[in-house]
């Protein structure tokens, strides 16, 4: 929904929040459900009430529990039969430096503030603590934002006394327990805070009125940034951008102006802000996030400004690039297409509105941000927490390269007029095993991000998928694919959960990217394989759909599984006997 979207008019979505609720759960959307806790330091029900539109529009539908008000120490350390029933998925603890019960006073010395900023910390710690020894849950808190007032001035922020000193240590301390600990991740209030503008975020009106930490109408921007938390948990991160060249990209037009005449470099202004943006931009492969271009231009003058002596881009840091005449949306769904990504991983930045508009409109779930002037370009993006980040896996800081290997391997295949030739010319390799814990981030990274090959679609948090490998009901397997033009790491997934002669499906995905490559005929073999070490001498296969797997409609059909059951809205159970069961991998080593 445009509404939910940065920059957002926050005292529209307070004042409608229930009408823009109601519209968000009568849409078509397919909705993860989630558990979440909010054991707060101040008043959170706007908090609460927030953060449900904006993981309601990111496709998750939270059921919360509150804590009283001020009771997030009592609700996390002593026993709480009510919080123990809800088994969060998710807590979230909403303090803010209101919540700093002790600072120093210019009467102390060093060794007792010392003491007092050990004590505030080990407060917050036992918090953590017991919430992941009790829950096994993501735990997401807030660090603390500056102090509205400074009694030193500007010395407060150095010298030991200072409340700035003393919140800053305070922060540090809990950085340090964030970089050590599982599952743990921190929402910088500080930062949201000072963006909004610190004197009217602390307006003290609201605490003394509502014991509201914040003011009113900064409730959104917290819970906007808590859910952007949530929904990178559950993978529900964009993948990638697709970018217009001019007037995006550079100043001007290149094909009137000439590559000498576009606005790119040190020399002006405005080229200045253009090559800061083309420096953000490719920042973010870094991150595993793909660029790819869609421009009305001829391909020879894209060419020519990507390769501007200036530019901070070579033509090999795109995946993909369109520079035709076609409309804009139907390059966008091709770049898509040779991706293996649905529409909506992929972020459209273009300067022209009506070339926004006709992209979004045609291929829902696309955002494409409202960027107006190239000075506010890097704001406005960054802003908008496509790619808020919580896990970095190895997977996600070589995505460039596997889909650079990708474009090279659909090269090779338009060679072959036999397609397993093609395959067999790959020399592909597969490891299959159970999980394990080098590769725990990157599965529950998967569950969550796989849309398209998925039967089922269930969704595991980190904590869940360590129960399901150490628990010997379930029989677990990942899958990584490696061929002649490099390695695709992790990409698929599948979990059975054994029932005496049985076992059943719970769980069956595939990244797209190694699409038609029969890695699911080698994973199927492997898992036929430990079905039958350990009895089972029937599978059985659950199809759930949704709007993005059609794909897999027919998959246990195909893989010689006999239909059971069907339903009207087209569930399907099926069942496979391994008493003769023949091997179906032909090309691929494991």
């Amino acid at each position: 929904m445009k509404e939910l979207e940065y920059p957002f008019d926050a005292d529209y979505l307070l004042s409608k929040k229930k009408k823009i609720k109601k519209e968000l759960l009568a849409s078509d959307a397919k909705f993860i459900d989630k558990k979440i806790a909010i054991l707060g330091g101040s008043t959170t029900a706007n908090i609460m009430l927030m953060m449900e539109l904006f993981l309601l529009n990111n496709g998750i539908r939270p059921t919360f529990y509150e804590s009283e008000y001020n009771k997030y120490y009592e609700d996390a350390v002593f026993p709480n039969p009510e919080l123990e029933e809800f088994a969060p998925d998710i807590i979230y603890v909403c303090t803010s430096n209101r919540n700093i019960t002790t600072y120093p006073d210019l009467s102390m010395d060093k060794a007792v503030v010392e003491e007092l900023l050990t004590n505030q910390y080990l407060k917050f710690e036992s918090i953590w603590k017991t919430l992941a020894d009790k829950y096994n849950c993501p735990i997401i808190q807030n660090n603390f934002e500056m102090p509205l007032y400074r009694l030193m001035g500007n010395r407060d922020a150095y010298d030991f006394h200072g409340h700035m000193n003393f919140i800053s240590r305070l922060n540090q301390k809990l950085y340090d327990y964030a970089e050590s600990a599982d599952n743990f991740y921190i929402c910088d209030l500080n930062y949201i805070s000072a963006d909004y503008g610190l004197k009217e975020w602390s307006d003290p009106f609201y605490w003394y009125m509502y014991k509201y930490a914040m003011s009113v109408s900064a409730i959104p921007y917290l819970s906007f940034n808590v859910a952007n938390i949530i929904k990178s948990l559950l993978g529900k991160n964009k993948k990638g951008f697709v970018l217009d060249l001019d007037n995006t990209l550079w100043g001007g037009v290149i094909g009137d102006d000439g590559v000498d005449g576009i606005e790119l470099g040190p020399e002006e202004s405005e080229g200045q802000a253009y090559t800061e943006f083309q420096q953000y931009l490719k920042a973010h492969q870094q991150l595993g996030v793909i660029l790819n271009i869609d421009s009305k231009n001829d391909r020879e003058n894209a060419i020519a400004g990507i390769n501007h002596p200036d530019s901070e881009f070579k033509e090999s840091d795109f995946i993909s690039i369109k520079a035709n005449w076609d409309p804009k949306d139907k390059n966008f769904a091709d770049i898509a297409a040779e991706l293996n990504l649905l529409p909506e991983s992929l972020v459209f930045v273009d300067d022209n509105p009506a070339e926004r508009h006709i992209v979004t409109e045609q291929l829902k779930g696309v955002s494409a941000p409202e960027v107006d002037n190239v000075v506010h370009y890097i704001q406005t993006i960054d802003r908008s927490g496509f790619f808020e980040t919580t896990n970095i896996s190895d997977d996600d800081l070589k995505r460039n390269e596997m889909y650079k290997e990708n474009a090279k391997r659909t090269q090779l295949q338009s060679s072959f007029a036999d397609y397993g030739q093609y395959l067999d010319s790959l020399e592909m390799t597969a490891e299959i095993d159970s999980f394990a814990p080098v590769y725990m981030a990157r599965i529950a990274q998967l569950t969550n991000k796989s849309n398209q090959f998925n039967l089922t679609t269930k969704r595991f948090t980190q904590t869940e998928i360590e129960e399901t490998a150490a628990n010997d009901a379930y029989i677990t397997l990942y899958g990584k694919l490696m061929d002649k033009f490099g390695d695709n790491g992790v990409v698929s997934i599948v979990i059975g959960h054994v029932d005496g002669a049985a076992c059943d499906i719970d769980l069956w995905l595939m990244s797209c990217r190694v699409l038609k490559r029969d890695m699911e005929y080698a994973m199927m073999d492997e898992l036929v394989k430990r079905c039958q070490a350990r009895g089972v001498k029937t599978l059985r296969g659950h199809y759930l759909p949704t709007a993005k797997n059609k794909m897999v409609k027919n998959f246990y059909a195909d893989m010689g599984f006999n239909l059971v059951y069907e339903t009207e809205d087209g569930s399907s159970d099926w069942e496979l006997s391994l008493v003769e069961y023949e091997n179906k991998n032909k090309h691929i080593k494991v």
